[in-house]
C-alpha cells in the first residue's frame, strides 16, 4: 500500500501542469454544481414564503357546481346541456363542527375561519375595487404570519379595535391613506361601513398589495348582511405543506368539502419551481460530469504513457490490482483536492452573493448555505473522480 502510495504521488507530481488542469476541472464543476442547487432551492424556499404569507396550506369551502344536463336521449346519441354554475350559498353550514372535525386530523396545526368580501375602497372621489378578509386576528397572524409583513402601525390593533383595518401598501399609496386615517367599504350587497386605518402591510405580491385588506371576522359578516355563522372559507395549515393534497383528500372526505391544497392554488408557479430545479440539476450535474471526463482523459492518456512503467511493475511482482490502485489513488487525489476548492470557492460565492440587493420583490440574493447540497455535492464528486480513475486504469 506505501509503495503503490508512494508511485502514485509521484505520478501527480511529476506532471504539475496535468494535475492542476483536472483538479481545477473539478474545483470549477463542483463549485457550479453546489451553487446552482443551493440557488434553486434558496428560490423555490423564497417562492413558497411568498405564497404562505397571503394563502394557507389549504382552503376549505363550498365548490361551485355545474348545472347537470337537460334531455338526453335512451340511446345517448343526444345531448341538451347548459353547463353554467348553479346559483347557491357559498356559506359553510355549520363552519364551529367543520373546524371541530378539521381540528381531529393529527397532521392540522392551525384552523381559522373567515368571510371574503368584494368591496369598493372610497375616499374622497377616489375609488378602488378589492378583496377585504374577515378574519380572527390572533389565529389569522399565527397562520400568514401578517405581523412580520406590517410596515406602518399594529396588526395587534385589529383585535382590539372593531372597526379597525388593515390595508395592503399599494391601497395605502393610490388614496393616500395613512395609519389613524378613515377608509369607507361598500360591499357588493350594497352596505357602507367607514373603518379606521390601524396598520399597512406589504406582502411583495403588487395585486394583492394593491386590492387586499383585512377586517376583523364580524365586520365582514355585517358587509355581507349575514350573521355570526356565516363563514366563506375555513383556512388550513398543517405540519408538512408538502402533504397538503394527501391531508385535503382526507378532510373532503370527512367534511363534504372542497379542500383545495395550496400546490393546486399556485399550480404554475409549483409548476414553475419544479422545471426550474430540474434544469438547474441537469446543467449542474453535467458541468460536473465533464469535469469527470477530464479526469479520465487525462489519467487515460497517462495510463498509455505509463505502459512500460506498468510492465516493469508487473515484472517486479506487482499484480493488477496493485496497478489499478496507483491510478485510482492519483484519480482520488486529484478529486480530494477539487472537491475541496471546489467547496471553498462555492462558500465564497453564496457568502458574496447574499450580501448582493437585487431589490423588487426578492430583496437580497435568494442563496444561502444548504448542508445536504453541499453533502450530496461532495458523495457525488467523489463517486465521480473514483470511476474516472478506476475505467482507465
Amino acid at each position: 500500500m506505501n509503495i503503490n502510495t508512494d508511485i502514485a504521488k509521484t505520478y501527480i507530481l511529476f506532471d504539475k501542469k496535468q494535475t492542476a488542469v483536472a483538479a481545477t476541472g473539478v474545483i470549477l464543476g463542483m463549485a457550479i454544481y453546489i451553487f446552482m442547487n443551493s440557488l434553486m432551492i434558496a428560490l423555490d424556499r423564497s417562492s413558497t414564503t411568498v405564497i404562505f404569507k397571503n394563502n394557507a396550506h389549504l382552503r376549505v369551502y363550498k365548490e361551485d357546481k355545474i348545472s347537470k344536463e337537460l334531455v338526453r336521449d335512451s340511446s345517448a346519441k343526444y345531448l341538451i346541456t347548459n353547463p353554467k354554475v348553479a346559483p347557491q350559498s357559498n356559506t359553510i353550514i355549520n363552519p364551529n363542527l367543520v373546524i371541530e372535525t378539521i381540528l381531529k386530523n393529527k397532521n392540522v396545526t392551525v384552523v381559522t375561519p373567515q368571510v371574503n368580501s368584494s368591496v369598493f375602497y372610497n375616499n374622497g372621489k377616489s375609488q378602488i375595487s378589492g378583496i377585504s378578509v374577515g378574519v380572527k386576528p390572533a389565529e389569522a397572524n399565527a397562520m400568514y404570519s401578517i405581523n412580520s409583513s406590517i410596515v406602518d402601525g399594529d396588526f395587534e390593533a385589529l383585535s382590539t379595535n372593531p372597526n379597525g383595518i388593515i390595508i395592503g401598501v399599494g391601497i395605502s399609496e393610490k388614496m393616500n391613506l395613512a395609519v389613524g386615517n378613515n377608509l369607507n367599504l361598500t360591499s357588493a350587497k350594497g352596505v357602507n361601513r367607514t373603518f379606521k386605518v390601524v396598520g399597512i402591510f406589504r406582502s411583495n405580491v403588487q395585486k394583492l398589495d394593491d386590492t387586499k385588506s383585512y377586517i376583523n371576522l364580524a365586520s365582514a359578516q355585517q358587509l355581507e348582511k349575514e350573521g355570526p355563522l356565516y363563514i366563506t372559507d375555513i383556512s388550513v395549515n398543517i405540519t408538512t405543506p408538502d402533504d397538503a393534497e394527501a391531508v385535503g383528500e382526507e378532510i373532503t372526505q370527512l367534511t363534504g368539502y372542497k379542500a383545495q391544497s395550496w400546490q393546486e392554488a399556485n399550480n404554475s408557479i409549483v409548476t414553475g419551481n419544479r422545471m426550474r430545479r430540474i434544469v438547474a440539476q441537469l446543467i449542474s450535474s453535467l458541468i460536473l460530469l465533464v469535469a469527470g471526463f477530464g479526469i479520465y482523459n487525462i489519467l487515460n492518456m497517462t495510463v498509455n504513457q505509463k505502459i512500460n512503467d506498468i510492465a516493469i511493475l508487473k515484472a517486479m511482482g506487482f499484480k493488477g490490482n496493485d496497478v489499478v490502485r496507483i491510478f485510482v489513488t492519483q484519480a482520488m487525489t486529484i478529486g480530494i483536492l477539487g472537491v475541496i476548492g471546489g467547496v471553498i470557492l462555492a462558500l465564497i460565492l453564496i457568502n458574496i452573493l447574499k450580501t448582493i440587493y437585487v431589490g423588487g420583490d426578492i430583496g437580497y440574493f435568494p442563496i444561502e448555505f444548504n448542508m445536504y447540497v453541499f453533502t450530496k455535492g461532495i458523495v457525488f464528486g467523489l463517486i465521480l473522480t473514483f470511476f474516472a480513475g478506476y475505467f482507465p486504469a
